[in-house]
C-alpha cells in the first residue's frame, strides 16, 4: 500500500512540474513556489476524494506526502531546527489553501484570482491559473483515487 502512496505523490509532483505553470509566474521560480503549487494540487486532490474515501486513508496519504516534503527539505541541506520551522509554515499555508479550495465551487471568479495573487504573487496571469485548476478539479472528479495509485500516469486535462 505504501507504493500506492508514493505513486500518488509522484503523480502530484508530475503535475507540479508542468512548465506552463511557471511561464505564467512573474516572480523567479523557487522551491517555495514549487511547493505551493504542489500544495494547491494536493488540496484539490483531497477535496475531490474526501467523500469517496475514508478519513483514515486520506490521512495516510496526507502523512506520506508531508513526510516526502520533509525529506525534500532535508535534501536541500537545512538543519533540523530550520526544517521544523519550515514544515510548520508549509502546513499552515496548506491549511489556508484547503480553506479556500473548500469554497472553490461557490467562489466568485475574483475570489479565485485572489488565491493565486496571494500564494504565488501572480499579477498578470491569474485567469490562466483559475482555468487550469478548474480543469484539474474536473479531471479529479472524473477519475477515482485508484487511478492515481498506479504508476506515474499521463495527466491530460
Amino acid at each position: 500500500m505504501k507504493n500506492n502512496y508514493l505513486n500518488i505523490y509522484n503523480n502530484l509532483l508530475k503535475l507540479t512540474r508542468n512548465k506552463l505553470l511557471y511561464e505564467k509566474i512573474t516572480k523567479n521560480d523557487s522551491f517555495s513556489q514549487r511547493l505551493i503549487i504542489f500544495l494547491l494540487h494536493f488540496a484539490f486532490f483531497l477535496k475531490a476524494y474526501k467523500k469517496q474515501n475514508s478519513k483514515e486513508e486520506l490521512q495516510k496519504i496526507y502523512d506520506h506526502n508531508f513526510k516526502q516534503i520533509e525529506l525534500s527539505i532535508r535534501e536541500i541541506g537545512y538543519g533540523d531546527a530550520t526544517i521544523n520551522k519550515k514544515m510548520k509554515d508549509y502546513i499552515n499555508i496548506f491549511y489556508s489553501i484547503i480553506d479556500k479550495v473548500e469554497k472553490w465551487e461557490n467562489s466568485k471568479f475574483e475570489d479565485k484570482i485572489f488565491i493565486f495573487r496571494e500564494y504565488l504573487q501572480v499579477k498578470n496571469n491569474e485567469e490562466y491559473f483559475v482555468g487550469y485548476f478548474e480543469k484539474y478539479r474536473l479531471f479529479l472528479l472524473n477519475n477515482t483515487l485508484n487511478y492515481f495509485t498506479k504508476d506515474v500516469i499521463s495527466l491530460n486535462f
